[in-house]
């Protein structure tokens, strides 16, 4: 017997692939993009996922309402989180295909009572949201998103810094000439968190005797612009953003550079292999969770009972049994790894870690030093889903995400996991998650579209 019939060998995306493979991965990477850049916040990835479901045939669902095969509907949790599913032919007992990413990502958020003036300037306080590296967001041009909600009711959406023409904002750092003692801290402490500040402007009011004339000019502009005022930032979600919108990377470009590819690289994929499975006999869900990178908390997080409440009313109105139904369902936790990067070699364990245009990405466990908080997904699970990849041609591989005790990471997998139902990870590799500019493989994107549907139609 050959070596090659006994040994596992990852396989790169263009070793077999044609022209014709080659280009629909960049093609369909175009659409991805487009995706990327209208949905910088939860809000915004909800907004875009609603067009498209609506232009693909879905319509909106409310509890109470009924439901038969062939339906395609969606649930909009709050405008931060949102449910699509399409009931299959089958019975329902034998459980439903449930794709779930998440769509928020690590950014700065707006403090409740932002706005400060000192030395000259007007500033926004800030508190990030998530795992970042706070010294990667200072002398970089950033963006505003949000919705403030005024006390009438009404809101109003701010997005600003991403348009031609737009101002952008900032964050100051220290110049090299003063930075000795900077220069001396580590790195995680040498930018506090309370230095994250926002610069908004530097122009003062004129004709005046109020103090703080820049903040009250900062202010003047906001009220005429957009109708509110300072207390308003009371029931405010701002986020800070990178200013900038997806590029594609190197002389071949065959990378994406954009921020929130973790986890929209996902989220997206999993939406077209929706609507591209539609002749399914499979009830399928795909769930695009807010708060993940907060540890999934919340009513619009996936540790929120809408989930299973969701699967029960689905099962009722179909004459199932909700028991039988998350028993035999199957998910893929659909959430980015960490490719190896021989920048930072000594990080990874080289024989388990994503590779650069080698398919998406397996993770049989994820967590951190003895798998702690993880869900550990069982062999034959993953060998029924190794199966459908050779059917339908997947190319995919298996890592985990670097060495066992220099970290780790969790997903949502174990919060659906708990609930009986078979759940593995499943996603792209990114190079530099987490950074304000993630790096990932059109290839690897495209792999991720192939998987889903593979999973959703088998």
């Amino acid at each position: 017997m050959s070596e090659n019939k006994l040994t596992y060998q990852r396989t790169n995306f263009y070793d077999n692939a044609t022209e014709a493979d080659i280009k629909a991965a960049y093609d369909y990477c175009v659409g991805y993009c487009e995706y990327m850049d209208n949905s910088k916040t939860e809000r915004e990835a909800v907004k875009t996922t609603v067009a498209l479901a609506e232009a693909n045939g879905y319509k909106p669902y409310a509890f109470g309402d009924k439901i038969k095969a062939g339906d395609k509907l969606y649930y909009n949790n709050r405008g931060r989180n949102i449910y699509l599913f399409r009931i299959g032919s089958e019975s329902i007992n034998n459980g439903v295909r449930i794709v779930a990413s998440h769509i928020d990502s690590p950014r700065l958020d707006f403090k409740q009572s932002p706005i400060y003036e000192e030395g000259g300037f007007c500033f926004a306080k800030t508190h990030y949201y998530g795992g970042v590296r706070k010294y990667q967001w200072v002398a970089t041009p950033l963006a505003l998103h949000g919705t403030v909600a005024k006390k009438d009711g009404t809101t109003v959406d701010i997005k600003i810094g991403d348009e031609a023409g737009d101002p952008v904002f900032y964050i100051n750092d220290l110049l090299p000439h003063l930075a000795k003692d900077q220069n001396s801290k580590p790195l995680g402490q040498a930018i506090p968190a309370e230095s994250l500040n926002i610069v908004l402007g530097s122009r003062p009011l004129a004709d005046t005797e109020e103090s703080n004339k820049v903040k009250m000019n900062i202010l003047t502009i906001l009220n005429e612009k957009y109708g509110i005022d300072e207390e308003d930032f009371l029931s405010a979600d701002i986020f800070v953003v990178p200013a900038d919108n997806s590029h594609d990377v190197g002389f071949d470009r065959s990378l994406i550079s954009a921020y929130g590819h973790d986890d929209k690289v996902c989220a997206y994929p999993s939406l077209t292999a929706l609507f591209e499975s539609d002749d399914s006999v499979h009830t399928a869900m795909v769930v695009l969770a807010d708060k993940e990178e907060i540890g999934s908390e919340g009513n619009t997080g996936m540790q929120c009972a809408l989930f299973t409440d969701l699967l029960g009313a689905i099962t009722e109105e179909l004459g199932g049994n909700l028991y039988a139904v998350k028993a035999n369902s199957k998910c893929l936790s659909a959430d980015v790894n960490a490719c190896f990067d021989p920048n930072f070699a000594g990080v990874f364990e080289a024989m388990n870690s994503a590779k650069i245009n080698c398919g998406i990405t397996m993770s049989k466990y994820t967590g951190s030093g003895g798998k702690g908080g993880t869900n550990d997904a069982p062999a034959e699970y993953i060998a029924w889903i190794r199966k459908i990849f050779e059917e339908y041609g997947v190319v995919w591989q298996a890592a985990e995400l670097g060495k066992a005790d220099q970290g780790g990471g969790g997903t949502v997998a174990k919060y659906i996991a708990k609930h009986n139902i078979e759940t593995v990870d499943l996603g792209v590799a990114v190079i530099s998650m987490h950074a304000p500019y993630e790096l990932v493989s059109k290839t690897d994107v495209y792999t991720a579209h192939k998987a889903f549907y593979a999973f959703l139609k088998a």
